[in-house]
């Protein structure tokens, strides 16, 4: 049968074919139930999406023809279906899918999370979006496509295409001060993957537990937790990771977060670096270093990270979430050499690789000095969102604390007690429409003393904001208390 033509042109053909072949076997029924078998098989392919709505069907006549059976019982299939809805027909016009019919096949649900565009959204984690370099990434990605040879859209080496780890060896030597080999750096989707792999290869080699900061980053438990491994949760003091509590955890694997530690904020001391260090090496042990927005730093140059002390004791990771999109899934993991063979055959079996195409867009992104001129980009922005959230809540708390250093895509606000209790104040502004984290949100264990627990701590991102947004949303929390 040749394929009708609908109001927007031709239909596929193959799509058509495919839709009348599935009547078949109505039609090979047994006479009596042949017209119900017909009505249900049409009914079926209209709720499945084979005929989408706004398909013309054939002639009863042609229909008939092809199926061999009756006209009088394609005829009364029409009939019935157009009677139910499923279809639609006008003298001389045809018969038509129905457009009703969109609203009964199941559509795909979107699990991300989003944020009700009329509210203002506090919560940390999410860089701004509409600073994607949109042009020059669409200029990279021609570039590549018309450079790259065939053999490269391959299988790629399960640690990333030679190009990009030699890309990002040199990008992370000179931004980030780590000793970084290309043979030992693979290429992830994120820091997740680059956990979760890391955590599998170490149950693998006995390691049942491993310490996390506290208070720190969630999703370092989950991932743990997915490989069989428990988290310990360690206390931090002013200078990083307490090392008392490290030492009487009996931990050999410790997650941190050195340059910017999330979500206080603090930056660790060099004599903790280095405490920290003799720690793992005293215990044949290893440090994970989460550098997630270590090329954030506003009021001085960034500290190098701890990587470079000690390659051999600790595993460093970073994204480029914070910094380009985390919709890209991006990653890299720097791996000591006696690891370098287990991640790489757990990311070979995971995933036979991260995808070529975009290794090769990223490389060349990186190459050009594209991505140099994209975290400078976002430094002068994310500086001036910082400022504002400072100054906004001077104005409108008067008597707050902001901590940490100067960096990042977050700050911790202390407000004075007159603001609270936390619980109260977290109510109100949520009635507001301002949506905050606590940080007690982000800690494992007790907490502080009584006088800091009657204070409002509150994680506030502010990078994903307008100044004149961060203004407005400090505003509406005032106005809440």
């Amino acid at each position: 049968m040749k394929p009708s033509t609908g109001p927007g042109g031709p239909l596929d053909s193959a799509a058509a074919s495919a839709a009348w072949e599935l009547l078949l076997p109505a039609a090979s029924a047994p006479a009596r139930a042949r017209g119900r078998a017909l009505q249900e098989a049409l009914r079926d392919a209209v709720r499945s999406g084979r005929l989408t709505p706004g398909t013309r069907l054939p002639s009863s006549r042609d229909l008939a023809a092809d199926l061999k059976v009756s006209r009088g019982l394609v005829t009364e299939a029409y009939e019935q279906l157009t009677a139910e809805g499923y279809l639609r027909s006008g003298r001389g016009a045809g018969t038509w899918v129905g457009d009703a019919v969109r609203a009964a096949r199941p559509r795909a649900r979107d699990l991300a999370p989003r944020s009700p565009a009329d509210r203002v959204d506090f919560v940390p984690g999410t860089p701004d979006l509409s600073l994607f370099p949109r042009s020059a990434w669409a200029a990279a990605q021609r570039g590549v496509l018309t450079e790259l040879p065939h053999d490269s859209l391959g299988y790629p080496d399960p640690r990333g295409l030679p190009r990009l780890r030699s890309a990002l060896a040199g990008l992370l030597t000179r931004r980030r001060g780590v000793v970084a080999d290309p043979e030992r750096l693979v290429v992830v989707s994120g820091v997740a993957q680059a956990t979760a792999l890391l955590a599998s290869v170490l149950h693998t080699r006995g390691v049942r537990t491993a310490g996390v900061e506290d208070p720190g980053s969630p999703q370092h438990g989950d991932l743990y937790a997915s490989a069989g491994v428990d988290t310990v949760p360690l206390p931090l003091d002013d200078e990083g990771l307490a090392l008392g509590p490290l030492h009487d955890s009996g931990v050999r694997a410790v997650v941190t977060t050195p340059a910017h530690q999330f979500p206080t904020g603090i930056a660790y001391s060099a004599r903790r670096r280095g405490e920290l260090l003799d720690w793992a090496r005293s215990v044949d042990g290893l440090v994970l270093e989460d550098d997630y927005d270590g090329d954030f730093r506003y009021d001085r140059a960034p500290v190098g990270a701890l990587q470079g002390l000690d390659p051999e004791r600790v595993a460093y990771t970073g994204s480029v979430s914070k910094s380009l999109a985390p919709g890209l899934r991006l990653g890299w993991l720097l791996v000591p050499e006696w690891l370098a063979n287990d991640v790489v055959e757990r990311k070979r079996t995971t995933d036979l690789g991260h995808p070529a195409l975009d290794q090769a867009l990223f490389a060349r992104f990186v190459e050009r000095g594209d991505y140099d001129r994209q975290l400078r980009a976002c430094q002068r922005a994310y500086r001036e969102r910082r400022d504002a959230l400072v100054a906004a809540l001077e104005e409108y708390f008067p008597g707050s604390r902001v901590s940490g250093i100067a960096a990042g895509l977050h700050a911790i606000a202390t407000l004075p007690e007159r603001y609270g209790p936390e619980e109260r104040f977290l109510a109100r502004v949520t009635e507001t429409g301002v949506a905050v984290r606590p940080l007690a949100e982000y800690t494992h264990g007790a907490g502080g003393d009584d006088a800091a627990a009657k204070e409002v701590r509150l994680v506030l991102g502010y990078a994903h904001l307008t100044p004149s947004r961060i203004r407005a949303g400090v505003e509406m929390m005032g106005r809440a208390v």
